[in-house]
């Protein structure tokens, strides 16, 4: 009887300790930032200049996973689905989403963290008339549109804007 007792006063000390205990709040680490599509962290993202200098190595064909902060330059005043960021020396990228499973806000400015594949893209003459059109370039500037672009590409499956 002496051990029984003796077992359930060590059980209930424990569970009125572990009830006094304090539960701190980690802090968020994304709270400064607005999420789209799949969850993804801060941690482990390259700067501009490095993705700029990663972008360089590739050709046309090579796909690599990334993470990298960047400024955005523009986005698709529709619907919030592409946007366009800023390399350095005046290069952008054009980021598009995965699957068209999410957009940005079309009104989004400022430091963007994205995650999701890196590619070189020979854009077609078509597609680049239909990304003016969105963005709502002039008749006579969709019409100077005559030859394919290599372009700078991601298809993010994450994005961060910060707040």
């Amino acid at each position: 009887m002496k051990l029984l007792i003796a077992k359930f006063s060590t059980i209930l000390s424990v569970m009125v300790l572990s009830g006094c205990k304090q539960e701190v709040k980690k802090p968020v680490e994304n709270e400064a930032y607005a999420s789209f599509g799949d969850s993804i962290t801060l941690s482990g993202k390259w700067e501009t200049r490095d993705m700029d200098n990663r972008f360089a190595q590739l050709e046309k064909g090579d796909t690599i996973p990334v993470k990298f902060t960047s400024r955005i330059i523009e986005v698709c005043p529709k619907k919030g689905c592409w946007m366009k960021v800023e390399l350095t020396d005046g290069r952008q990228a054009m980021v598009r989403f995965k699957d068209y499973g999410f957009f940005v806000p079309t009104d989004a400015s400022g430091e963007v963290v994205m995650e999701g594949k890196a590619y070189v893209e020979k854009m077609p003459v078509k597609d680049l008339k239909h990304y003016a059109e969105d963005a709502g370039k002039s008749e006579e500037e969709i019409a100077q549109i005559t030859e394919p672009e290599i372009t700078y590409a991601v298809e993010a499956h994450g994005v961060l804007i910060k707040q």
